[in-house]
């Protein structure tokens, strides 16, 4: 192999260079932060009718804060991961969320007391936070610029495997025994004393899987540089793309941070480009929450009851509404780096914003059954193809290498507070208005989504990071 100055480099002619197993096996390591995220989040929904009575939890306020209490978690992780990550390391970062996702499964699953419980959900919350943080800034910072739509992608592929995984793991677990009122009553009582706690406990085989394969991946070349340990960057760089790959890249890496080493002050953020950049970021990730889609997972049961479905209903609904999720964040993986990253927003908003009107008119008609379930199903299809994987593809490339840890790990804060807002009013907001109205106003939030994206967001696929900077 041999060295090539910048000049003469092409895109074109080093892209068969590109060592894509190689690319794809850490983008696939990071990635499981990601699957972790999604089953440590959803998890405690099929434990909930176990651990409530065992713990006795009889008040709204009590049952508020067992399923809440991780949210806290989830947004000091994320605020915190971005200087923690700028400081050790994007690598030392997902190894500290393998190893608290592990302990954190196993001591809540196997917790003795509701204060103990409460303690360690909170915790898996920060593993949440950092993992939701990194996780896409690192396989970012690793993939090559015609690639990097699709390896960010696979984070939020992950996280959908992770809430479908949870879900049949679940099931499997709380099965109830068919044969005998008698066997049935046990199985009942297995549950309450320690169904719940295998739940999560199961949590703990995939942690163990991501804490073993995180030291066999590198380090963050822009994170090295940043560094000034230029050296072990090319080591890096020259693995993934050969030598010509790793000088044009190296190259215009130091160019982007002009030989500073300094931490991002958060003061930083708020004076000029940064700041603009800052409230894009987290334009995209209030669009991406309030567009109503995450209460068709938390609220299902409520939705489609209130659509006129049965409980067993309602359960089968839900299997089918995972799937399609899973079967079309499959298809943005293949749509994301062929076309343009805000034309498939505007889509999305558009998109699932003429579903939200039409659900809200089916709620005033009071047309229920099939119809309903195939105008969520086409939300939650135009959601995963877009809004879902998109949004976190943007909010990596954006920002200049200096401050990206800083500002994802913010972004990523107000997309926590984002959820938290759209999972606590979504209850008073239906009572208020009715199911019709509140779907309405989800879809008011999609259309001016798209006006947003139109007017202020850039498009950078196709583009090296430091192109986009540039």
């Amino acid at each position: 192999m041999h060295s090539t100055s910048s000049t003469s480099f092409s895109p074109s002619a080093v892209s068969a260079e590109i060592n894509l197993s190689y690319v794809w096996m850490i983008a696939l390591v990071a990635a499981l932060g990601g699957l972790l995220f999604g089953y440590d989040w959803v998890v405690i929904g099929g434990a909930k009718p176990f651990y409530e009575p065992y713990f006795h939890l009889t008040t709204e306020t009590q049952v508020g804060w067992a399923n809440s209490c991780a949210l806290i978690g989830c947004f000091l992780g994320s605020l915190a991961g971005g200087r923690v990550s700028d400081h050790l390391g994007r690598k030392r970062v997902l190894l500290a969320s393998a190893f608290i996702f592990t302990v954190s499964s196993l001591l809540t699953g196997w917790a003795s007391h509701f204060s103990s419980f409460i303690t360690w959900r909170i915790m898996g919350g920060v593993a949440i936070g950092l993992a939701s943080n990194v996780s896409p800034t690192y396989i970012a910072e690793i993939s090559p610029a015609q690639w990097r739509g699709r390896l960010v992608s696979l984070n939020q592929l992950a996280l959908v495997i992770g809430i479908l995984a949870a879900q049949i793991v679940n099931w499997l677990i709380a099965r109830p025994v068919p044969d005998g009122l008698s066997q049935a009553a046990a199985f009942a009582t297995w549950n309450v004393q320690y169904g719940w706690r295998w739940m999560f406990t199961a949590v703990a085989v995939p942690s163990l899987i991501f804490l073993v394969a995180v030291p066999l991946i590198p380090e963050s070349p822009r994170w090295l540089v940043a560094r000034r340990q230029d050296a072990n960057a090319r080591q890096v760089l020259a693995k993934i793309g050969g030598e010509r790959y790793s000088q044009f890249e190296l190259e215009g890496i130091q160019q982007s941070l002009a030989g500073s080493v300094k931490e991002v002050r958060w003061s930083a953020m708020l004076r000029g480009r940064i700041f603009t950049l800052l409230w894009i970021g987290i334009g995209l990730v209030v669009l991406q929450q309030g567009s109503g889609i995450n209460v068709f997972f938390n609220y299902a049961e409520e939705v489609y009851r209130s659509a006129g479905y049965g409980t067993n209903e309602i359960l089968f609904n839900i299997v089918i509404t995972g799937t399609i999720n899973l079967l079309f964040t499959l298809l943005a993986m293949t749509l994301v780096d062929r076309f343009d990253r805000r034309r498939l927003m505007i889509l999305g908003s558009l998109g699932i914003g003429l579903c939200h009107v039409v659900a809200g008119a089916a709620y005033r008609l009071h047309l229920h059954g099939t119809w309903m379930l195939v105008v969520t199903l086409a939300a939650i299809a135009f959601y995963a193809m877009t809004l879902a994987p998109v949004t976190w593809v943007l909010i990596t490339e954006i920002f200049p290498n200096r401050y990206r840890g800083t500002a994802v790990s913010i972004t990523v804060a107000a997309l926590w507070i984002a959820s938290f807002v759209l999972t606590y009013t979504f209850p008073i907001l239906n009572r208020s208005v009715g199911s019709a109205g509140t779907f309405l106003f989800y879809s008011a939030i999609c259309f001016a989504g798209a006006a947003f994206v139109f007017t202020y967001v850039p498009e950078t696929r196709g583009k090296s990071l430091e192109a986009i900077e540039a």
